[in-house]
């Protein structure tokens, strides 16, 4: 990799203009200079696309039709060309030296192929929420991992130090996600950034910085984190995720069964049960041997009744 690779950020927009510029401004104002900003907005109906075209060429706009959240990934993917590409959500902001932080270990470590960080969770007046993702863990480290192993086998609970992060705190080389990127594509966020964080751990190893190096703005807005039926949303996005990775990486087949058994018991769950969510779980099943579906309906009974009690 270059001394000084070029970063790629490529921010996913859906009517987010009231927040879309603390985004943009953000990515602008990085200790590291050698980045290109890609902003694509999915179709939005609000003042989006005027806060982008308020940025010249500062920017480099992907304006297209609403597609979802995986074509907005898939769209910016083919504007860039960076070396390495960091993902934002536009609701949420950068630290100024995230990206510095992310290239010094993608750069310096070899055989590293995506890097995770841990986010600071704010509310929309940018007040500092607690957190229980982050705030017990211990802060500056850096961690390398090797899951393939592990996907395989259909378990990473416990192996990482710190959760996953959402969009926020995703960044990956560009030969990783030549691998993964066109992804599915579906409806609103059913095929998400999971998919992203699930296929890089199964393709490559990669570090975890524990530091918040982004803003992540929990609102009444947000799809997930403040959703009054968090299980239909769930449900949709495990169960939509399970059935495309098992399509593309069908070697995933134990972790993709474990994740659909997981999705299964949050339909259950869930007060509003969306007919296409049914009919993602039952094509998945049709295409799963009987002694694997009689598993995947244990571990959904399982997982229902461990957190109904």
């Amino acid at each position: 990799m270059d001394k000084q690779p070029l970063v790629n950020i490529l921010i996913n927009n859906y009517n987010y203009g009231h927040f879309l510029a603390d985004a943009i401004n953000s990515t602008l104002a990085q200790t590291y200079a050698h980045i290109e900003v890609i902003v694509v907005d999915d179709g939005s109906t609000d003042h989006s696309r005027e806060v982008i075209a308020s940025y010249g060429d500062k920017i480099i706009p992907v304006l297209k039709k609403n597609g979802g959240q995986a074509s907005a990934f898939n769209a910016g993917f083919a504007a860039s060309r960076g070396d390495i590409i960091c993902f934002l959500d536009a609701d949420d902001t950068y630290k100024p030296e995230k990206v510095s932080e992310v290239v010094n270990v993608l750069k310096n470590y070899q055989n590293s192929y995506w890097c995770f960080h841990m986010l600071q969770f704010i509310d929309a007046e940018l007040k500092t929420l607690v957190d229980s993702h982050y705030d017990n863990q211990p802060l500056g480290l850096v961690y390398d991992y090797d899951l393939r192993e592990d996907m395989c086998r259909g378990r990473i609970r416990g192996k990482l130090a710190f959760s996953i992060p959402a969009t926020s705190g995703l960044c990956f080389t560009r030969s990783l996600l030549q691998q993964i990127i066109p992804m599915p594509e579906a409806e609103g966020i059913s095929i998400n950034d999971c998919y992203l964080q699930f296929t890089s751990l199964a393709l490559a190893q990669g570090f975890a910085i524990a530091k918040k190096l982004s803003f992540q703005r929990v609102h009444k807005n947000n799809n997930l984190t403040r959703n009054t039926n968090a299980q239909a949303v769930v449900a949709k996005i495990h169960s939509s995720t399970a059935y495309a990775m098992r399509s593309n990486f069908p070697f995933l087949f134990k972790f993709t069964d474990n994740f659909l058994a997981d999705g299964l018991s949050n339909y259950w769950r869930s007060s509003f049960r969306d007919n296409s969510t049914r009919d993602i779980i039952d094509k998945y099943l049709i295409l799963t041997p009987v002694r694997r579906r009689i598993l995947i309906y244990a571990k959904a009974f399982y997982y229902y009744f461990k957190t109904n009690h």
